[in-house]
Parts: C-alpha cells; sequence; structure tokens
C-alpha cells in the first residue's frame, strides 16, 4: 500500500489503462481482427513497461503530494490519459493521425460522446474502446468527486459546505475515566498521514463506487442482451448509461433492436446521473434525509415531466378548432396512440439531455411532428446546461445550483412582499439560500463567460454563429450528440480519415476549433471553478 501511494496518480492510472487494453485486445482477436488485436496488445505493453519505468523513477520521492497537486493530477489525467489512450486508435485507423484519435479519446474520456467517425464505419474493436474509455472516465469522475474535489470545496461541495469553514454544530465526546488511556492507533503520524493521503481518499473511493457502477453496468447489459440487442451493443449502450458518455456502436436510437422495453431500461438506468444519493459517498451533498424530499431529484422530475407535457399539450392546444372525430372511430384511437407515443418520446429524450448522455428516443421524431415545433433542439440544450445531479457522471451546470438560486429567488419574493419575515427550513435550506446561492450565481456567470470565451475563439475560423454556439454548448456540457440533434451548418476544411463523418458536425472542423472545443470539453468536466482555481495565488501558497 505505501508503495502504491508514493506513485503518482497518473503512473497509476496510466498502468490501469495499459492493463485494460488487453479486453479490446482479446475481443479484437476472436472477431478475426488479428492487426487490432496486435495493436492494442503492443501499446498496452508499451505503456505499462513506460508506467513501471515512470514508476520506478519517481517512487523514492518522499514528498507527499498537496491538495493542488491532486487537483493538477486530474487535469492532466483528462488532459494527457488520452494520448495513451489514442496510441492502439490511430494504429488501427492509419488514415485518421495521432492528433484524431487523441481528440476522439478526450471526448469519450470526459464522457462528452462526440465523434469524428460514423458508426457504421468504424470496426467493432475501436467501438467497444471507445465505450470503454466512456466507462473509465464515468468512474473516475465518480471517485474524484469526493476524494479530489470534496476536500478543497469544489465541484458543486461548495454549496454544501460551511460558510467560512466554521463548524455549525458540534458532536462532544463522551467524557474518559481515565485521561491517560489513549488509543495509539488513532494518534499515530503514519495512521493520520495514511487517511489523509489523497491517493489513500481515492482509492477507497473507488472501492466503494466500483462494485455499484459495475453491478448497474452488467444488469443493463444483461436487461439488454435479454430484450434482443446484440452482445457488443448491448455492452456499449450500458457502459454509455451508466457513465451518460452516449457512446454508441451503432447509428440510432437506444431501442433499434430491443423496442420500447429497451429503451425503458436505459431509461430507469439513466436514473442515478439527476443525484449523487445513488451513490456511496458524497453524504455531505445530501439536502434531505428522505429520497421524495431529494431537491436535485425533485427538480429533474418537474423538468422531465415539464418537456414531456408541454410537447404533448402542444398539439391539443393548435387543435382546438379542428373538428373532433366521433368517439370511439379508429382515427381516435390511432390519434390517442400517436399521442401516448409522442409523450415518452419527449419524456425519454428530456432525461437523456437532462442527463448529458444525448439519445434520441424512437418516438422522438413522432413527437417532433406530433407537436409541430420544427426546432425542439433549443428545448434539449437548455436541459443540458441545466445538467444532472452533483459529485454525478452528468455534465451542465448542476441541478442543485439551479436549486439553490430558486430557492434564493423565492425567498426574495417573500421578503418584497413580507420585509420582517423570517425564513424556516432548517440549516441545510438557509446554507443554500444564502452561501449556496451566492456560489451558485458565481459558478453560473462564469458557465456564461466560458460559453462566450468558447464561441469567440470557434468563430475565429469561418464558421457560424448559430454552429458555433451550439457545439460550444455540446463541449462545455459533455453532451456531444447535441451536434447532430439540432440542424447544423457543416464545415468540410478537415478529415478523419475514410472511416470519418464530417456532416454531423466534428469531423469536418478545422485543427484550431477542434483543440478549442477539446479543451471545453475537459474544462466543462473539471468545472470552471475547479480550473480557476490553479490559477489563484493563495492556491499555490506553500
Amino acid at each position: 500500500m505505501q508503495a502504491l501511494l508514493r506513485l503518482p496518480l497518473f503512473v497509476t492510472l496510466a498502468a490501469l489503462t495499459g492493463l485494460s487494453m488487453m479486453l479490446p485486445a482479446a475481443y479484437a482477436s476472436v472477431t478475426d481482427h488479428d492487426a487490432m488485436a496486435r495493436n492494442f496488445l503492443y501499446s498496452g505493453l508499451l505503456v505499462l513497461v513506460g508506467a513501471g519505468m515512470v514508476g520506478l523513477a519517481t517512487a523514492a520521492d518522499p514528498r507527499s503530494p498537496r491538495p493542488r497537486d491532486t487537483l493538477l493530477a486530474m487535469l492532466s489525467v483528462f488532459a494527457g490519459m488520452p494520448l495513451l489512450m489514442a496510441l492502439p486508435f490511430a494504429q488501427s485507423l492509419p488514415d485518421t493521425g495521432l492528433y484524431n484519435a487523441w481528440w476522439e479519446m478526450t471526448s469519450a474520456l470526459t464522457t462528452t460522446g462526440a465523434s469524428l467517425y460514423s458508426a457504421d464505419l468504424l470496426p467493432a474493436p475501436l467501438h467497444l474502446w471507445r465505450a470503454m474509455a466512456g466507462w473509465m472516465g464515468g468512474l473516475f469522475v465518480l471517485a474524484a468527486a469526493t476524494a479530489i474535489l470534496a476536500p478543497l470545496h469544489l465541484g458543486g461541495f461548495e454549496i454544501m459546505a460551511p460558510p467560512d469553514s466554521r463548524r455549525e454544530e458540534y458532536e462532544h465526546l463522551p467524557r474518559s475515566a481515565d485521561a491517560l488511556d489513549r488509543n495509539p492507533h488513532l494518534s499515530a503520524p503514519s495512521f493520520l498521514t495514511v487517511l489523509a493521503h489523497p491517493h489513500y481518499r481515492l482509492l477507497r473511493s473507488v472501492q466503494l463506487v466500483f462494485p455499484v457502477y459495475a453491478g448497474l453496468t452488467l444488469a443493463l447489459w444483461l436487461v439488454l442482451l435479454v430484450l434482443g440487442d446484440p452482445g457488443l451493443v448491448a455492452l456499449c449502450r450500458a457502459m454509455g448509461t451508466l457513465s451518460t458518455s452516449g457512446v454508441s456502436p451503432v447509428v440510432g436510437p437506444p431501442g433499434g433492436h430491443s423496442g420500447f422495453a429497451g429503451e425503458f431500461a436505459v431509461f430507469l438506468f439513466l436514473l442515478p446521473a439527476l443525484s449523487r444519493r445513488f451513490w456511496p459517498g458524497g453524504g455531505q451533498l445530501r439536502a434531505s434525509d428522505r429520497l421524495m424530499d431529494d431537491p436535485e431529484l425533485g427538480m429533474a422530475a418537474a423538468f422531465v415531466a415539464l418537456v414531456a407535457l408541454s410537447l404533448f399539450a402542444r398539439h391539443f392546444i393548435a387543435a382546438i378548432e379542428v373538428e373532433q372525430a366521433p368517439e370511439g372511430s379508429i382515427e381516435l384511437l390511432v390519434d390517442l396512440r400517436s399521442g401516448l407515443a409522442a409523450f415518452w418520446g419527449g419524456l425519454f429524450n428530456a432525461l437523456s439531455f437532462l442527463t448529458t448522455t444525448g439519445w434520441n428516443s424512437n418516438d422522438w421524431q413522432g413527437a417532433r411532428a406530433w407537436s409541430g415545433i420544427s426546432s425542439p433542439g433549443l428545448i434539449l440544450a437548455g436541459l443540458a446546461i441545466m445538467g444532472g445531479g452533483v459529485a454525478t457522471t452528468a455534465g451542465g451546470v448542476k441541478l442543485l445550483r439551479i436549486y439553490a438560486l430558486a430557492r434564493h429567488g423565492q425567498r426574495e419574493m417573500e421578503r418584497i412582499v413580507h420585509p420582517s419575515s423570517v425564513a424556516g427550513g432548517g440549516r441545510i435550506a438557509r446554507r443554500l439560500r444564502r452561501e449556496g446561492a451566492y456560489l451558485a450565481f458565481i459558478f453560473f456567470m462564469l458557465f456564461a463567460v466560458s460559453i462566450a470565451a468558447t464561441v469567440a475563439l470557434v468563430s475565429i475560423q469561418q464558421i457560424e454563429i448559430e454552429t458555433a454556439t451550439i457545439l460550444a454548448v455540446s463541449a462545455l456540457t459533455n453532451t456531444g450528440p447535441l451536434a447532430s440533434a439540432i440542424s447544423l451548418t457543416p464545415t468540410f476544411e478537415a478529415s478523419a480519415g475514410i472511416a470519418s463523418a464530417p456532416w454531423e458536425g466534428w469531423s469536418g472542423l478545422p485543427v484550431f476549433t477542434k483543440t478549442v472545443l477539446a479543451g471545453a470539453m475537459i474544462v466543462g468536466r473539471m468545472e470552471t471553478l475547479a480550473v480557476l482555481a490553479l490559477f489563484s495565488p493563495q492556491f499555490w501558497q506553500r
């Protein structure tokens, strides 16, 4: 354990990445992709040897990492790890280049899910590797949220942290009968050092999260297999659902083979992305004791239901003056069936984009035709900006911040009517309305500035402002499929090889634009506040 804690975080994760390359190597071997199997095998061995050499060179460093080192390590994982993951990808597609392979892996690791390639032109082992990269990125986010961001009060934990670091409640220990009788194992410096070590916290968080994360992925995979999805498609769908990466090995919605039952299963397994309550750790983020009172789940249910009901009711509002069909007729039955299918399409898409997964339902086109809305993609973009739960795999602004702003606005309106009123709700409610709302507003403004800066950098090239805006929102919210959900004007200034798909909005972009969007994906995954913390002078003080 001590030897493992002395290793840099990047070296440890690089070794795990090298080991994970053996799975697609084995899959490529049994599916008669011998050249790709050798590429993954040799790349995995190369990464393992390199990680071992660097580990031997750095294991003798007696210094323990500081908080700023862990945040830098997290940034280096999202920026540098895709380069290692891109080695077998670039070798398997010689005409794509290392840069495009790095961009593809950055998109997968940050759970964005944007792709430069057409799903039907990419070999199956590469689809598996993309899905695994997104799945591992989701696991790293769940573990790092409580092990790295929580001690620094970043990533949403700042909303629930006590203001000015003061304690608001005290737990008194029972008075000992003998004051000299102490527990040496609790006061030993080595014991305290191990507990406070950031790598130990990350390892402990992984041990808590991994069984639940892997178990849910396995359960969804088996469900989709039973419902009729092919093995690889079911596995990639399961990984893309739990990690909210939206990586798909086929063109089309999740229920292409499994039908409505498969979509409903994916819908249920997207719910853990709405609140940290469903995952181990992060207990300080619970704003309520009961599940029914969870603010994130309540706001998510309200937003999803509002979008689905709006699309469903708009058809009837527009058809008020139309003569109704006789009751019991076939036309009325067909109309009701179409309405229910349209309602489900709106419900599934609302949850999918709220969790920043970005998958479309089989009935989404029917929902658009039913409601008569020509551009519902703006609704999906708004849902992606709101995002899912804090400290989950979802991106966006996060529901808890929006809830804090809403409660603050409600309180301000109450004070306009009753200036001398005293608000209740308890300690958590007061914190959310005051310091939580203040910090949430700061983050929201930083997020808006990030969108404006990304749009300005993307617009340097000859790209229309609408396309630049949607691409910036897709990258910063880690919702890559959003670009294909809205009709954009494609650009064809670059190519990622014969398997590229420039008509989907990403592959045809210039190199500079793709670099800016890759940086936006990393910033959106780590959140702007955490990146700005690296530039704070107080953060670098000894």
